[in-house]
């Protein structure tokens, strides 16, 4: 577990509410807290028993009265009482308790939010003990989170994976703009894995074995090297466990689909994009963050699809946790921008 901190009346906090993690960064600290964002809720009391990570492990082995959820989907607020209720026991974690003093927040949001997401998350992060709460677009925060400078005229390209979205933006001058945000990314990965295994070897997986796969031997390219994995479950015909040897090639046919989905996006975005941009980012190349980056070959794959450079940040999935917490000192720039314009600065 990350080092927990003491909060004082200077610091400043960020907040990454991702569907299958929070971070929290604090001024002057860095990311100091890191767990996923699911909650173990007594299905008759709705009584939170867990949060995080103890609760995530009670995933698929809870009995019938308790129910280990995710209470953000697709990179939004899905339940708000439960997601209030995570975020009070997170800032309280990572920053402790004060009567007297309540820290500025700011909290990352997909680019292609609405009015009414905006709301609640707002809404739910002063309600957990905020003073003021800003919200940023994540393709922005990335991009700060990965050292680069968001203030030029020039353009530049962010691709984010996340676990519920994948942004990808063009900035330039602090502001978005172009963007495309997909509810196509790290969980649908998972869920292409599960449906694959049921369908090539009747075979019924849970998410989290799924998850395991595509970090071990996931890979977005052809030219990857071959790895192999066991895959344990439940066969769907006898209904007893089984385990099956399979390869990374055969992860590869099961996250085609996505991957197709992501790199058309990327194409769609460039189309849109003033040409002056584009050519930015033809020199500069394409930066891929989040935790999807860390997908075998993703950036090869992107690369032959676009013909651009295509990078993996340093620290990818942290780079929206730091990009968030960093981002208040450019808050002027912003603020003149696309999120004051179009209302996330709040």
């Amino acid at each position: 577990m990350l080092q927990m901190c003491v909060m004082n009346f200077s610091e400043e906090v960020g907040i990454d509410l991702g569907t299958a993690n929070v971070l929290i960064y604090i001024e002057g600290k860095g990311i100091v807290l890191q767990e996923p964002s699911v909650v173990a809720v007594n299905r008759d009391t709705r009584e939170i028993l867990a949060v995080g990570s103890e609760a995530k492990r009670m995933i698929g082995r809870t009995p019938g009265n308790i129910a280990a959820i995710r209470p953000l989907r697709d990179g939004v607020i899905s339940d708000y009482d439960v997601t209030e209720k995570m975020l009070q026991y997170f800032i309280s974690k990572a920053c402790g308790r004060t009567k007297f003093f309540k820290p500025r927040i700011i909290v990352c949001v997909p680019s292609g939010v609405t009015e009414v997401e905006k709301r609640a998350v707002k809404e739910a992060v002063l309600q957990a003990g905020s003073r003021t709460v800003y919200l940023i677009e994540e393709p922005v925060a990335a991009a700060i989170g990965a050292g680069i400078d968001i203030t030029g005229p020039e353009g530049i390209m962010i691709i984010d994976i996340g676990g519920g979205t994948t942004d990808i933006a063009v900035i330039s001058m602090g502001s978005i703009v172009t963007s495309i945000s997909l509810k196509t990314a790290g969980d649908k990965f998972d869920d292409n894995i599960v449906k694959y295994m049921r369908r090539n070897y009747n075979l019924f997986i849970g998410e989290r074995m799924a998850e395991k796969l595509k970090k071990e031997i996931g890979s977005a390219f052809s030219g990857e090297e071959s790895l192999k994995a066991l895959c344990k479950g439940r066969d769907l015909v006898s209904g007893l466990p089984e385990t099956v040897e399979i390869s990374s090639d055969e992860i590869l046919a099961a996250l085609e689909e996505p991957l197709d989905e992501i790199c058309e996006a990327v194409h769609n975005v460039l189309e849109k994009t003033p040409p002056e941009l584009t050519a930015d980012v033809g020199e500069s190349g394409i930066m891929i963050t989040g935790g999807g980056a860390y997908l075998r070959g993703i950036d090869k794959r992107i690369q032959q699809r676009t013909g651009i450079r295509t990078m993996v940040a340093d620290e990818a999935d942290f780079c929206v946790a730091r990009g968030t917490g960093e981002s208040l000192k450019y808050i002027d720039v912003i603020s003149k921008n696309s999120l004051n314009r179009r209302e996330t600065y709040i």
